[in-house]
């Protein structure tokens, strides 16, 4: 074999919520109802892990954690973390409905890939109920996949390659060199390095951006530049081979790809 087999995408700001912006309203306002404010900058910081160890380590940084024991007298524990989840997974189920629109191109990219062959797969931080609200309306806009994998479905969430191994069954796909995954936190670029998998960093539509559409589009090419300049450093920091603005992108770097591959290359090969 010689040609790729699978791409695996993330979902909210790869192919869906372009700015990754579901999340971020509900972390704020779950720490507020527990008197410690945080800011989005904070609240991003940890994006693409389960929500439930988003959390955990939210908690840890240094400010938060001292606002933290100010308010309730101790650090926050795992009864704290629980309590926050508790509040916080309704809060972003109505959040990632609402920001459940595709990321331009991401139907067309996935109905490209389906026709050369390879199988869709898709892994996320987000839980299986908050799924449940997304997949039908990703599917109105026509993003269907061949499986999916949530937080808490494997013994070890991101950056552990547990999702993609998961992925590799569901989709009965191997060996993991012919496949690629593709995710716009540096934590899932590292889930795809860990399986031994190619890997494709999304610059401007994720999270490490987290600009809306609109709000892109109303930068000059110089700002952009600057955004998308400081979203591959983390992305390459987590080990991405390429980068990519959006999905939209995707396919001539997944040509790229497959000739690296049919000339006997593999992921860990530095790629130039």
């Amino acid at each position: 074999m010689s040609k790729l087999v699978a791409a695996v995408f993330d979902w909210a700001g790869t192919l869906v919520d372009f700015g990754s912006r579901a999340p971020m309203g509900a972390f704020v306002d779950v720490f507020r109802h527990f008197g410690v404010e945080i800011s989005i900058q904070e609240a991003r910081a940890p994006m693409g892990r389960a929500k439930r160890d988003h959390i955990a380590a939210i908690l840890t940084q240094p400010r938060i954690a001292q606002l933290w024991q100010k308010q309730h007298g101790k650090m926050a524990d795992d009864a704290a973390i629980d309590a926050i989840y508790d509040m916080f997974i309704p809060l972003n189920t109505k959040s990632a409905i609402e920001h459940s629109d595709a990321i331009p191109g991401a139907a067309e990219t996935v109905a490209a890939l389906r026709k050369q062959g390879l199988k869709i797969g898709s892994t996320t931080g987000y839980t299986r109920p908050i799924m449940k609200g997304i997949l039908p309306l990703a599917q109105q806009q026509g993003i269907t996949v061949d499986n999916l994998v949530c937080a808490g479905e494997v013994p070890e969430g991101r950056p552990s390659p547990l999702n993609m191994y998961k992925t590799f069954l569901d989709l009965g796909v191997w060996p993991a060199g012919l496949i690629v995954k593709i995710d716009d936190t540096p934590v899932g670029i590292a889930e795809g390095v860990n399986a031994g998998c190619w890997t494709v960093g999304v610059t401007l539509s994720g999270n490490e951006t987290g600009l809306s559409l609109p709000e892109l589009n109303a930068l000059s090419p110089e700002q952009k530049e600057t955004l998308r300049t400081q979203a591959g450093k983390k992305l390459r920091a987590g080990g991405a081979h390429y980068l990519i603005d959006s999905v939209a992108d995707l396919l001539p770097v997944l040509d790229k790809i497959s000739h690296r591959i049919a000339s006997g290359a593999l992921p860990e090969h530095p790629v130039a």
